[in-house]
């Protein structure tokens, strides 16, 4: 279990650009984002552009016909799982 917190970015569309302003304030390299439904529509902002550690759900990246961000790896539900464990604190954000 490493040290770093893992964001769940689980804002509608319309509120995810707000909260990624937020997490820019609290964010550290170590970190991990997912983004997860609408907030996939959000993985061009420039924040999560300079993430190396941001993921979202392969079912949520089926919205994005295909364009996922270079940086942006799509995970499945197990993955997911294996990520949350591998962290001491999951962080939603709404």
């Amino acid at each position: 279990m490493t040290d770093a917190n893992l964001y769940l970015i689980q804002a509608s569309f319309d509120s995810t650009a707000t909260i990624l302003t937020e997490l820019n304030a609290l964010y550290a390299p170590q970190d991990s984002v997912v983004l997860m439904g609408d907030a996939v529509l959000h993985q061009q902002h420039p924040l999560c552009a300079q993430l190396d550690k941001i993921y979202v759900l392969e079912n949520d990246a089926e919205i994005l016909n295909g364009h996922l961000a270079e940086n942006v790896q799509p995970i499945n539900y197990a993955a997911f799982a294996t990520l949350c464990l591998a962290h001491q604190r999951c962080i939603s954000l709404k």
